[in-house]
């Protein structure tokens, strides 16, 4: 792996947890990158995640990362240890995997790069806990039962922080984010689709201005 820029786990956690939104990116076309990166930080954001969704995700990344350096940009959906490398080369300083992949949080520890892999149960909580993380993804949140099995699952992990995405909107936003074990959410509405497709950087700001207000 080359140019890999070291970011200590607990700087990266406290800028998400201070930002308490983190939105969820899906770029087709890596030239949206950096116009969504500048809707973002004007609307009060310092943090984003960039997924591996599709094959734009690695420029999109380096467009970002380089044309915003004040914006913390990760890189989601990364389900390999080559994905790591790929998105760490673009200039990633987190990951995010929906699952927890043992392969995939040992590489990010080697390599000094911040991971947070998906847990949706005790057992896989355990499985992080063990790896010596003290953050995970909960995904699909809505889906595994929301802000009640956040509050189920936090009673007996009570040093563990969550990062809930996957349902989360306007509507339930609140509930999440008053639960003390939710570090930040992850969303998609403020930067969505249709928004990003139709270049309306001004309802992204608005949108992003909007949820940052609400928390």
């Amino acid at each position: 792996m080359t140019d890999v820029h070291h970011t200590e786990p607990a700087s990266v956690a406290s800028t998400i947890g201070a930002c308490r939104i983190l939105p969820v990116v899906v770029l087709d076309d890596a030239r949206a990158a950096d116009p969504l990166a500048a809707a973002l930080a004007a609307g009060g954001l310092r943090a984003v995640e960039v997924t591996f969704r599709t094959a734009a995700a690695a420029d999109a990344i380096r467009a970002m990362a380089s044309s915003h350096p004040d914006l913390l940009v990760g890189a989601g959906t990364v389900l390999t240890p080559a994905q790591v490398d790929l998105a760490v080369s673009a200039g990633a300083r987190f990951v995010i995997s929906p699952g927890f992949a043992p392969a995939v949080v040992r590489h990010c520890q080697q390599a000094g790069i911040p991971v947070f892999p998906g847990a949706a149960t005790a057992t896989e909580i355990q499985m992080a806990l063990d790896a010596g993380l003290d953050t995970v993804k909960f995904f699909p949140a809505e889906q595994l039962g929301g802000v009640d099995m956040i509050k189920a699952l936090a009673a007996p992990f009570r040093s563990l922080r969550f990062i809930p995405t996957g349902g989360v909107n306007t509507g339930n936003l609140a509930a999440y984010l008053a639960q003390p074990a939710v570090l930040a959410v992850g969303g998609t509405w403020m930067v969505a689709a249709d928004l990003i497709a139709d270049e309306r950087w001004d309802e992204i700001t608005r949108r992003t201005a909007d949820a940052v207000a609400a928390t």
